[in-house]
């Protein structure tokens, strides 16, 4: 994906949920750089996983207004001992970010890392 589609994506949202949207991108590369980044602007998502199907989803970035999403596309089968998980989806959960300090969590890391070997 080029640069030139996240930009224009996130160009909808204020300054600061553009700034945590990109650091969250940051920290999923950091963890997944293999990962085939996708902007599904249908779903207001960056989908991040091994291929274009749903099924090959590993997390997702969903910006809203105030915060951002970090999607889980298997979160119910992940552990969360820190318990920031959050929804009650069959399969999906999220970690909702409201400031850049958030995704300094060390167990966002784990999360991710677990992510990656479900």
């Amino acid at each position: 994906m080029s640069d030139d589609a996240l930009h224009v994506f996130l160009s909808q949202y204020s300054p600061q949920v553009r700034e945590l949207a990109l650091a969250a991108r940051a920290l999923i590369l950091s963890a997944f750089p293999a990962a085939l980044e996708l902007v599904d602007a249908p779903s207001k998502i960056i989908a991040y996983g091994t291929g274009r199907r749903y099924a090959d989803l590993v997390c997702a970035i969903a910006p809203f207004t105030f915060h951002v999403n970090l999607m889980f596309s298997r979160g119910s089968s992940l552990p969360d001992p820190a318990g920031l998980l959050q929804g009650s989806g069959k399969r999906a959960r999220h970690v909702s970010l409201t400031a850049l300090e958030d995704l300094s969590h060390p167990a966002l890391r784990a999360l991710l890392e677990a992510a990656l070997k479900t």
